[in-house]
């Protein structure tokens, strides 16, 4: 797959023209999403991992076979980074979210090994409210059971079901393995070709 770091930007304004349509991810520090990044385009290093959380802090964008952006956002829920930066980046996230009028997925990324988190949830709920195309996607599933991931599925969408009236996609992966990957994959294509569709 042909891809390419675009540019890195402090606010939605400095973002590379809207003309295309993009593929955003985002979830809690320390989620795995650079893992992830890497492992939908099978490139080692196209997006920087760290044993650092946090170390996303501005959106970047990455093209994708010259027709469309995959978008790494700033993760959230980081408490040692200080008050000032973490109302920085929930600023250029929301405006970000509220702003691109080409974003044609969301993807959530959720750590599948733990609770429910109040800052998934809270993200789940701003993101219907917006009606922003979310995918929901839990992660590092090799890590544990497969009865343990889905039990934390069905925790986290019960949870969900309090204000949303049907669930988004949920797609299990890890990017060890593998696991899910052509799920993603998939949803990414249909987002892809009903953005065209519509056009």
């Amino acid at each position: 797959m042909k891809y390419q770091f675009v540019k890195s930007s402090a606010n939605w304004e400095q973002c590379p023209p809207d003309t295309i349509p993009e593929i955003a991810l985002i979830g809690r520090s320390n989620v795995g999403k650079s893992s992830l990044i890497n492992a939908l385009m099978k490139a080692n290093g196209l997006a920087k991992t760290s044993s650092t959380p946090g170390k996303t802090q501005v959106i970047n964008h990455f093209i994708i076979e010259d027709t469309w952006y995959l978008v790494d956002l700033p993760g959230y829920g980081y408490a040692r980074v200080s008050k000032t930066e973490r109302v920085k980046w929930s600023k250029m996230v929301k405006d970000y979210l509220a702003k691109r009028q080409n974003l044609v997925l969301l993807m959530l990324l959720i750590d599948s090994r733990i609770p429910p988190q109040k800052s998934d949830i809270e993200f789940t709920q701003m993101a219907g409210k917006n009606g922003l195309p979310l995918l929901l996607v839990f992660t590092k599933a090799d890590k544990q059971s497969v009865s343990k991931t889905q039990s934390t599925i069905a925790e986290f969408t019960k949870i969900m079901l309090e204000d949303w009236e049907s669930l988004p996609t949920v797609v299990t992966t890890s990017a060890q393995s593998g696991l899910g990957r052509e799920e993603l994959m998939d949803q990414i294509a249909m987002a892809l070709t009903n953005y065209e569709n519509t056009r």
